[in-house]
């Protein structure tokens, strides 16, 4: 299992989506339904929602997150391998290195809503919300501004984080596999960058960023809308504001954080906008003030 998105109306329908690969490496997005005050849920449930074939075992993507909009947003890599053989980040015909908006409270298994940018571009899939991507396995919305923001895992050498403005509908273009990062990839040099969407925060120094929240509890109030990701190789915890399209306020909390945090894999918050890392370890650990 990659990822899993509680539904909305959780509380009365008791509805959760995940997204897991089978034994043959293909993904499967599904919803399945729980007991709402419990922390049982009914395994014969399953309702797949999505399935997508996969050329290669790795960059399935997984991440799940429902927008404010009430849409389900589904990160999916480029297919695997290295460097995107097929082109898929590209490609406005392919699923894979996208990230996908669907609407599950509506047709069978979904449907594709009216306003997302490529509905009624011949030759694309409906479904794609923005592309470019090579395997957006963590995203999350900042709840106050409903801007998206991807952590997108590189090549070899750069890490990417990209921001998705609300303002903005969708419709961006990432850059994979022609840049990693804002960097060129393919050709090496002298790419063309028209029309595509660089990131907000680019590292080289880590193998597999991992996001990432945007901060709007309360028991940080200095850090309201700061932005917190990792690296799963490296094991360094960072954040960042963003203002006007461009990252301020970088710091480290690596070390305030303490020793135990080995190879983090997701962030994650409560109702109350609290933020949490979980580690490889299994273990969960509360972001709070320091004592």
């Amino acid at each position: 299992m990659l990822g899993l998105a509680f539904h909305p109306g959780y509380a009365q329908n008791g509805g959760f989506f995940v997204n897991y690969t089978d034994p043959n490496g293909d993904t499967h997005v599904a919803e399945f339904h729980g007991n709402p005050g419990t922390d049982t849920a009914d395994a014969g449930s399953e309702r797949l929602v999505l399935f997508v074939q996969q050329p290669f075992a790795n960059h399935n993507g997984g991440g799940l997150a429902f927008g404010g909009d009430g849409m389900l947003y589904v990160g999916l890599g480029d297919g695997g391998s290295g460097g995107d053989p097929f082109r898929n980040g590209q490609n406005l015909g392919a699923l894979l290195g996208k990230m996908l908006r669907i609407d599950v409270d509506r047709g069978s298994p979904y449907t594709v809503p009216a306003d997302n940018p490529f509905r009624s571009t011949a030759g694309a899939r409906g479904e794609i919300w923005a592309y470019g991507l090579r395997n957006p396995w963590r995203f999350a919305f900042d709840r106050a501004t409903g801007d998206l923001v991807i952590a997108d895992v590189g090549q070899n050498l750069w890490e990417e984080v990209d921001v998705g403005l609300a303002s903005r509908h969708g419709g961006e273009n990432y850059g994979w596999n022609v840049t990693e990062g804002s960097h060129c990839f393919e050709p090496a040099s002298g790419c063309n960058t028209s029309g595509i969407t660089l990131p907000v925060l680019e590292y080289g120094e880590g193998c597999s960023i991992t996001g990432g929240v945007v901060y709007r509890g309360c028991r940080l109030p200095g850090y309201q809308g700061t932005y917190f990701y990792a690296d799963y190789c490296s094991h360094f915890v960072r954040s960042f504001r963003l203002e006007a399209g461009r990252p301020t306020d970088p710091r480290d909390w690596t070390a305030a954080l303490g020793g135990g945090l080995n190879s983090p894999t997701s962030f994650g918050v409560d109702a109350d906008g609290e933020a949490y890392i979980v580690d490889q370890d299994g273990e969960v650990y509360r972001i709070v003030p320091a004592s």
